[in-house]
């Protein structure tokens, strides 16, 4: 399959933002959204910057949209129609959380770079690009398939994972160092009993 021009061209955009989440030693992984032919939002993994777990390049990119939107006035139908007509450019497959999102927030179309083995949310592990949600008693369903293509610039994703990996993750080791030191185990060993007691 050709990777239009354009795309190859927003793809360059995601893997910026991952750069500059390697940058500030975050896992690399970047995104943009797109409406129209233009980026509208940027995001990059914020998650050890922002002590949150959850803080991923879409989400980042989500809440920059939601907060322009919401300050413009936007209804919510308006909100939900403005998904349905970006579509998402990013470094790796989206995890189960961001898949998840996309999907609920209507999202037309999403683009990714190498696929996520462990926590895929757009075919490795769950395909909830596709998942039929129907509605329970008369409600709203919970999600929109959204098309999803991945492989474009795989290879230069992979590169910035390597990188990160290679260098180590400087955060990664402290916890380590945190957890395997004895008073702390032994502090974590009291708490594991507390639960199966």
């Amino acid at each position: 399959m050709m990777t239009s021009p354009e795309t190859l061209s927003f793809m360059e955009l995601a893997i910026h933002q991952a750069r500059l989440a390697l940058d500030t030693l975050e896992v690399p992984v970047g995104c943009v959204i797109v409406e129209d032919g233009k980026v509208i939002a940027t995001g990059r993994n914020r998650t050890t910057e922002t002590r949150n777990a959850t803080r991923h390049a879409e989400m980042e990119a989500i809440d920059v949209l939601l907060g322009q939107w919401q300050k413009s006035g936007h209804s919510m139908s308006e909100v939900a129609e403005k998904f349905s007509n970006c579509s998402l450019y990013v470094t790796c497959e989206p995890c189960i959380m961001c898949a998840s999102a996309l999907s609920i927030l209507g999202i037309k179309e999403v683009f990714y770079g190498c696929s996520n083995d462990k926590f895929g949310g757009c075919g490795s592990i769950l395909s909830l690009h596709s998942s039929n949600t129907t509605p329970v008693n008369n409600e709203v369903p919970s999600g929109k398939n959204f098309k999803c293509t991945g492989g474009i610039m795989a290879s230069e994703a992979v590169l910035l994972f390597r990188t990160f990996y290679e260098q180590g993750n400087p955060n990664g080791k402290l916890l380590w160092s945190f957890l395997t030191s004895t008073q702390n185990l032994l502090k974590l060993y009291d708490i594991v009993d507390m639960w199966f007691i």
